[in-house]
């Protein structure tokens, strides 16, 4: 049973009918509501097992670049790696977009309703219609902060394993020029920060999924299977036509970041696209949400 249930049946049946409710609790269930939700993400020891398989992600290429030999090596930002341990960080996540970090949005974002829903206390969430909007922000909330958690924590494991295994100075940039470190790791935190951001469609999508169901599993297979679709699109030149509108059409623009100067037309484009299906489909999942039947 999540917190969310015990905030929502406080007082007692005279004081919900009265509306008696002080101001002040008023203006705390909000919060409490975020910080129940907080919990139930990250009170689960599978968010910990995935936040911690992230966290290996870049030790395993760490260790495997290590072990290959000399500089130069690999494509991209992982023939950059050997001669400045930062590179890692920006290619852990980096590598990890395709299917590592979408997985883990797909299990939280689907099991946020459905999972609620199979143990039952969902339904007694239901029974107070007007926050039925308010436990919905509550849950995307959560997914919003499951997202950047588990993008810093590639990052972060990506970084320290570079500084121990490589060396680590100035920072040569895409485009030839080279900054000071700590301009470059600001830089790669903000590709940390764009690579969060570009899972929220993901994320929402995943939340309206598991809306629709009682069955997290279901939910999470459905969200993965909406995902494989889309890039199976993106990956078909004949549709060009339609991939500036597919989820993760540019969710590679974060390189530009790595450009002297950045180029923010892609980057601006991708977070653009990906507020737009946060709109559309949280907005999908509060119709769902809030006319959903208590046993529903």
């Amino acid at each position: 049973m999540s917190r969310s249930e015990t905030v929502a049946g406080e007082g007692t049946p005279g004081e919900v009918v009265a509306g008696a409710a002080a101001p002040a609790a008023g203006r705390r269930y909000p919060l409490q509501l975020f910080r129940s939700e907080l919990h139930l993400v990250f009170g689960r020891a599978r968010t910990w097992a995935l936040l911690a398989g992230l966290a290996g992600v870049p030790v395993l290429i760490g260790i495997a670049i290590r072990l290959s030999g000399g500089p130069g090596e690999g494509e991209g930002f992982l023939s950059q790696v050997a001669g400045n341990g930062m590179f890692l960080a920006v290619a852990a996540v980096g590598l990890s977009m395709p299917f590592f970090l979408p997985t883990a949005v797909t299990v939280i974002s689907g099991e946020s309703l459905a999972g609620e829903a199979s143990l039952g206390t969902l339904r007694s969430l239901l029974t107070a219609p007007a926050g039925r909007s308010r436990l919905l922000a509550a849950k995307m909330v959560a997914l919003v902060v499951f997202c950047f958690a588990a993008t810093m924590t590639l990052w972060l494991s990506g970084l320290v394993t570079g500084v121990v295994l490589f060396p680590v100075g100035d920072v040569t940039l895409l485009s030839g020029t080279t900054i000071p470190l700590a301009e470059g790791l600001l830089r790669a935190l903000g590709i940390a920060g764009l690579v969060a951001a570009s899972m929220l469609g993901l994320a929402s999508i995943g939340l309206f999924v598991s809306s629709m169901t009682s069955t997290p599993l279901a939910a999470m297979a459905a969200t993965f299977a909406s995902y494989v679709v889309l890039g199976i699109l993106d990956a078909i030149p004949q549709i060009h036509v339609i991939h500036p509108w597919l989820l993760m059409d540019k969710w590679f623009s974060f390189a530009d970041l790595l450009r002297d100067p950045p180029y923010w037309d892609l980057i601006g484009r991708n977070l653009l696209l990906q507020g737009a299906y946060l709109v559309v489909f949280y907005s999908l999942a509060w119709a769902r949400l809030t006319s959903r039947d208590v046993g529903g």
